[in-house]
């Protein structure tokens, strides 16, 4: 009984398998493998299946990636969770030791160059780290409410993001921020994620608007916006996680009345920067809090304040970090993102020729190899990180939006798939490889659209290189396993 089992482990195996996004699959590996040849392609090339093209190489890298899945789809899923903290100590160390590599390529030591061979082990580092996290994270008792366990699954992503950090490619390191969506999924308070995002919030606002005057005042509307927005914030989540109305109200009235009167009073009887009072009530906010948590012993008021404090030192240091710690290269296309500088020759250069470039492409596009952008290579990165202007300028509107749909696709069916696992290691691992798929096709469509801060990161079964396309597969295929197995007999 036990070997007719194992012998028709196989089959059940096929037959168990979700084809619909394996079509997917193969239908970005074909998409990608044009825009590649779009992008590589120019005038006067007779044979794009050459070895000696990229667009020849591409299919090397392809025919191997899907060997490398069917691979995976042979392998027993249950090894994924025995061995998810050994494969993930083993990157781990890979990419320490990366850090010390002689061979710096633009700047950045992510690459082991074996020969003839590249590899980027950053790439491969996402699906150890999915696993390993995982793995915690499925474990009896495992609660992200509870603060130890959150520390310890925050440790295994901020372990590899700091090695890679290490190695000078800061871009492939914030593609590990999207292990916290899936955290969120899992539990997560929201109040971390809303951390977050204000934390960008006064970034952007602060900086974008730090040398603007309020009303023709000392004031810097940038400053004045940011602390604004504190007093708002901290109200609000006194509102949500404590539930006072009226205590709301106090508040509120506190804050911007009195912001406004001295407002008033700045503005026609002595001019003053009254981001002095906003902090003065920042701090006076912060102190009733505290005294609220002690007098209540409800910790919700000691967390709110932490985050009122929070607020002001991270966004007093990010005009800091900006302008003495950032190198002068991510200071600028900051800048240039933000609007404060144009810089159409330097930092904004890719972004300017990668606009110009999908703009061109009008509706239906200008056809295949017949881009002009490209193939007079205008664009910087145009075959990697700027791929997807291709499809813009070859394809048009239609085929962008085509491509956007097809990863849309893939996205709403892995969380289908995610949701119906039995158990909680494939459902995890599946939210992970969803969190990363949608960081890197938002990022990257964002920045080529001008969007988002150029970070230098793959589209993924586009941009060229087996690294990445290995690293995907090896990402999907594994879930694709995991799903497959779970109606299985086990012995």
């Amino acid at each position: 009984m036990t070997n007719r089992i194992q012998n028709d482990k196989s089959p059940g195996v096929i037959r168990s398998l979700d084809w619909w996004t394996i079509g997917i699959y193969l239908a970005l590996l074909v998409f990608g493998w044009v825009s590649v040849c779009g992008a590589s392609y120019t005038y006067g090339d007779t044979d794009l299946f050459s070895l000696s093209s990229r667009s020849g190489m591409q299919i090397v890298w392809i025919g191997t990636s899907i060997c490398l899945g069917f691979v995976l789809l042979m392998t027993d899923d249950r090894l994924f969770d025995t061995f998810a903290y050994v494969v993930y100590g083993l990157l781990v160390l890979l990419l320490f030791a990366t850090i010390f590599n002689p061979h710096e390529i633009k700047g950045s030591r992510s690459w082991l160059v074996l020969g003839p061979l590249r590899l980027q082990p950053a790439e491969f580092a996402k699906f150890a780290t999915a696993l390993a996290v995982a793995k915690l994270m499925s474990t009896y008792g495992f609660t992200m409410r509870r603060w130890s366990n959150f520390m310890a699954a925050a440790f295994i992503v901020i372990l590899p993001m700091l090695c890679i950090v290490g190695q000078k490619e800061t871009g492939s390191a914030l593609v590990y921020l999207s292990f916290f969506l899936m955290f969120y999924r899992e539990g997560m308070p929201g109040s971390i994620l809303f951390t977050a995002v204000a934390m960008v919030v006064y970034f952007v606002v602060g900086i974008k608007y730090s040398e603007v005057a309020l009303w023709g005042t000392p004031t810097s509307v940038g400053r004045f916006v940011v602390f604004l927005l504190v007093h708002l914030f901290t109200a609000g989540m006194v509102y949500s996680y404590c539930g006072d109305k009226k205590e709301v109200k106090y508040i509120l009235v506190f804050s911007l009345g009195l912001t406004g009167l001295f407002l008033l009073f700045s503005k026609f009887v002595i001019p003053f920067d009254i981001t002095w009072v906003q902090m003065a009530v920042s701090a006076i906010l912060m102190v009733y809090l505290i005294w609220r948590a002690v007098r209540t012993r409800f910790q919700n008021y000691m967390l709110i304040a932490m985050f009122t404090l929070g607020s002001i030192v991270f966004y007093s240091a990010a005009d800091y970090v900006l302008n003495n710690i950032m190198q002068s290269h991510q200071r600028v296309r900051i800048n240039v993102l933000l609007g404060l500088e144009e810089d159409l020759a330097g930092a904004g250069y890719n972004v300017h020729q990668s606009e110009i470039a999908i703009g061109s492409g009008g509706l239906r596009g200008k056809g295949f190899l017949n881009g002009t952008q490209t193939k007079l290579k205008f664009v910087p990165e145009q075959d990697t990180d700027f791929i997807f202007c291709t499809v813009g300028e070859e394809e048009g509107f239609v085929g962008s939006a085509g491509v956007l749909l097809l990863f849309l696709a893939l996205i709403l069916r892995l969380i289908k798939l995610a949701e119906r696992q039995p158990f909680a290691f494939g459902r995890i691992y599946g939210y992970c490889v969803l969190s990363i798929f949608l960081f890197h096709v938002f990022i990257n469509v964002g920045m080529v659209l001008g969007l988002t801060p150029v970070i230098g990161i793959p589209l993924p079964f586009f941009s060229y290189g087996g690294s990445s396309l290995w690293g995907f597969t090896i990402l999907l295929f594994i879930f694709l396993r995991i799903d497959a197995g779970r109606n299985l007999i086990r012995q």
